[in-house]
């Protein structure tokens, strides 16, 4: 009797062992890392249905604040974290690589012209930090207008590296404030006129990998010659520009790394397993997510660091 009791015992913990994960994660924080997120949380619950994952995009600064306090388990963000930040607390960890891209309404005058000449680091700064320019004529373009430009209003990434491209932070980008990713690109959308900036997932279309309907990218001038040479034409597609960064020939600053942070190393089993699943088989569904995938040395790296 006393040893088909142990069988019988034996058997329920085999497999409990064996049997697949049961849980709950919470992760709220940057657009910028929002779809991804969304896409690796489909793919875990095939494996382990019984794990709830709810995910909240809110911005970088908020998602930030709700993992400090204690109110998720993870936080999504696409900026560096400060020491102020890890002072707090703050662990990260990261995941995949994205950019950020300044953008334009598709029907803007200038657009053709931009497309053929770019605008220079120093040239975003005078628009988007010092404001010398406000209309494309003060760039000499035939068809000049008023610069009508959109910032985000809310404390994110996507804004921080931005301006730490042009030597400043967010809080020196000047424009109409609008809170989220997809309300700066709806913004610029309505204006004719309209100029902002997008992480590469809210520009383009990364089923398509065109840019959205009404919206066009501002190309960069990399290496500041006054036009766009063969290889800085990369806004075409979404895998022209995500290869640039992947292969370390596109400026970082705006190309950036991006993070799941949580306060200190997280020690719910379910966690560790969401982010070593991340970082191993959710790796296979980076690029056709629009992202870019670290290179493998690096994703080892931050194995180590669970």
């Amino acid at each position: 009797m006393k040893k088909s009791l142990l069988i019988i015992l034996a058997a329920i913990v085999l497999a409990g062992c064996g049997g697949k994960k049961q849980g709950q994660i919470s992760i709220s924080g940057a657009f910028a890392l929002y779809p991804m997120t969304q896409k690796w949380s489909d793919e875990y619950k095939k494996v382990n249905p019984d794990v709830q994952i709810m995910i909240s995009a809110k911005g970088a600064g908020a998602g930030m604040t709700d993992v400090l306090n204690g109110m998720v388990d993870l936080a999504m963000f696409s900026r560096a974290v400060t020491k102020e930040e890890e002072d707090k607390g703050a662990w990260k960890i990261a995941v995949a690589k994205d950019v950020v891209l300044p953008t334009i309404n598709a029907s803007n005058p200038a657009y053709a012209e931009l497309q053929k000449r770019g605008l220079t680091q120093e040239e975003f700064k005078k628009i988007y930090i010092t404001q010398e320019i406000t209309d494309w004529s003060d760039l000499g373009l035939e068809n000049g207008g008023k610069i009508n430009l959109y910032t985000r209003g809310d404390a994110c990434g996507a804004a921080e590296m931005w301006a730490k491209y042009m030597g400043g932070k967010q809080e020196d980008l000047k424009g109409i404030g609008v809170n989220s990713d997809p309300g700066i690109a709806e913004a610029v959308i309505k204006d004719v006129n309209g100029v902002g900036f997008n992480n590469l997932n809210y520009a383009y279309d990364f089923k398509t990998g065109k840019t959205l309907k009404g919206i066009a990218i501002i190309p960069i001038d990399i290496n500041g010659n006054g036009s766009i040479d063969k290889e800085e034409d990369l806004y075409s597609d979404m895998k022209l520009i995500t290869k640039s960064i992947r292969d370390g020939k596109f400026p970082e600053p705006p190309a950036r790394e991006l993070y799941f942070i949580s306060k200190g190393k997280p020690t719910n089993e379910i966690v560790l397993d969401f982010l070593k699943y991340v970082l191993t088989d959710g790796q296979a569904f980076v690029e056709e997510s629009g992202y870019v995938k670290l290179p493998d040395a690096r994703i080892q790296e931050e194995l180590k660091k669970l």
